[in-house]
């Protein structure tokens, strides 16, 4: 998955190049304040080199990539738990969406729907990482609803295949709504 990894590569990078911290710093000119927290920094490296290794063992060790991008929602985090930075739920958010991605390669469904419901707690926000993990919700039903029609459970894959189109429609209606909230004014609501 080359192309989420370029993603998160330009997020961290963006954050360490315009990033504030929130710890009583302010990014004002002509400020000697760290522009960023040494833990936060730490997080965004330390998930950015977990992706590098996902990627390195994705093909022919599904499990050992697993491993590494678990160690991101599991390890330490920075910020209190009750009040996280928002580059650290988002990072937490799209590791999320990979792991449940990657166990639902792995036909691990239930994992998978467990995996996304855990990632949708850290960014209740109407943003595109919520988005994009309904659109992850609805391959690993798209996926699921394909193996139980295959091995002839009509029934199963038809219950499927209504979550995943339930998921989609949820996601586009996110990413609809984050669209309008950054667009410039078109004229068209």
């Amino acid at each position: 998955m080359i192309a989420p990894l370029r993603a998160l590569s330009l997020f961290l990078t963006v954050v360490i190049v315009f990033g504030c911290s929130s710890r009583d710093r302010a990014c004002n000119a002509g400020e000697s304040a760290t522009a960023v927290d040494p833990a936060l920094l730490a997080f965004l490296s330390r998930a950015r080199a977990a992706h590098h290794a996902a990627d390195a063992q994705e093909e022919q060790h599904a499990e050992q990539a697993l491993v590494a991008l678990r160690a991101i929602v599991d390890g330490p985090l920075p910020g209190r738990a009750d009040a996280r930075p928002a580059e650290v739920r988002e990072v937490l958010a799209d590791t999320g969406a990979r792991i449940a991605d990657l166990e639902s390669q792995a036909q691990k469904y239930d994992a998978a729907v467990q995996s996304i419901n855990r990632a949708l707690v850290w960014v209740p926000e109407t943003n595109y990482f919520r988005g994009h993990l309904y659109e992850v919700l609805g391959l690993v039903e798209e996926r699921r609803a394909h193996l139980l029609a295959q091995s002839g459970d009509v029934a199963g894959a038809e219950q499927a295949k209504n979550r995943a189109l339930a998921a989609f429609e949820q996601s586009m209606g996110i990413q609809a709504e984050v669209i309008r909230m950054f667009s410039v004014d078109t004229g068209k609501k």
